[in-house]
């Protein structure tokens, strides 16, 4: 039986490592040149870099209830 599920293991990783194989693969500096594009196209919609206004933060603090 151990034999038997190895084997059927092996074929399974076999398969798998095809299937990679056949991947098309993009360069690291294709990919790192793409990113930096969107990056900057994107960036005025950022608001980590735009900042955020108080009034439109939902995590600024919350008002205290002072009238108690």
């Amino acid at each position: 039986m151990s034999g038997s599920s190895s084997v059927a293991t092996m074929k399974k990783v076999v398969q798998q490592l095809w299937l990679e194989a056949g991947l098309n693969r993009v360069k690291v500096s294709q990919a790192a040149a793409d990113v930096k594009q969107f990056c900057l196209q994107n960036a005025r919609h950022d608001p980590l870099l735009t900042g955020v206004s108080s009034s439109t933060n939902p995590f600024r603090p919350q008002k205290v209830c002072s009238f108690l």
